[in-house]
């Protein structure tokens, strides 16, 4: 999951995946800025957070847990 420390939408999805229990790596924009253009590349825009499974992407950009956990459904199966 591409995130920064800044963004509340990042710490909704951290704690919706924790809860969850499910395992994700974090890679920090601000620490990794090369990350930036994969998130580009990915979603058109720089978008966080943005989760990447097997090559597919998704953002949780405003963030909706019913969005984001129907989306995370569809990035899993």
């Amino acid at each position: 999951m591409y995130t920064a420390t800044w963004c509340g939408d990042c710490r909704a999805a951290k704690r919706y995946l924790a809860e969850k229990g499910i395992p994700f790596n974090e890679i920090d924009i601000e620490e990794h800025p090369e990350a930036v253009q994969t998130v580009v590349a990915a979603r058109g825009k720089r978008v966080l957070p943005t989760l990447e499974y097997k090559g597919k992407f998704i953002d949780g950009n405003h963030f909706n847990v019913e969005q984001f956990a129907k989306d995370l459904a569809t990035l899993l199966a």
